[in-house]
């Protein structure tokens, strides 16, 4: 993957980053899609796509919402979101739930397999992590903890200065 990108018509051209940092940029990116390459194969077997966990993900995060709400979200029409919802809830990873102020209000959330699927994932994620960095040597994860401790507070020194 190139680390800079052509412009899309009428959308400015990113500043350019400095060499290194164009480096780490490409190779976590490419580590974190081989890592997310392998738990999306993973799901699929199990009849969930990256699509249903993005959906579970964002329910997870923001609570039950609105079919309308959930098409503005996806991007997608109602009546595509509708359909993916009626995929999702036969396999038990949402469930539709009337407002009980408005029943005509009709809420998506989790439901238990839904959370189980995100459990999975994570767990997937950190055994796979855990495989990786039980091939580097004291040495190396003492770099990565360190690095990492680093990106940490710049993370929040950037969020602060937001």
């Amino acid at each position: 993957m190139a680390a800079t990108r052509a412009s899309t018509a009428g959308a400015p051209t990113p500043p350019p980053l400095d060499p290194l940092i164009e480096t780490i940029v490409a190779d976590v990116q490419s580590a974190w899609c081989r890592m997310r390459t392998g738990a999306s194969e993973r799901l699929l077997r199990d009849g969930v796509s990256m699509a249903h966990m993005h959906l579970l993900w964002l329910l997870a995060d923001q609570g039950p919402m609105p079919m309308t709400r959930i098409a503005e979200s996806l991007d997608i029409s109602l009546s595509n979101a509708s359909g993916f919802i009626d995929r999702m809830e036969e396999r038990g990873l949402v469930e539709r739930e009337r407002v009980p102020d408005d029943r005509r209000l009709v809420v998506v959330r989790v439901a238990p397999a839904g959370q189980d699927a995100m459990e999975a994932l994570e767990l997937l994620r950190r055994d796979h992590m855990a495989r990786i960095l039980g091939r580097l040597s004291p040495t190396q994860l003492a770099r990565v903890q360190a690095a990492l401790i680093d990106i940490r507070a710049a993370y929040a020194s950037e969020r602060e200065a937001r």
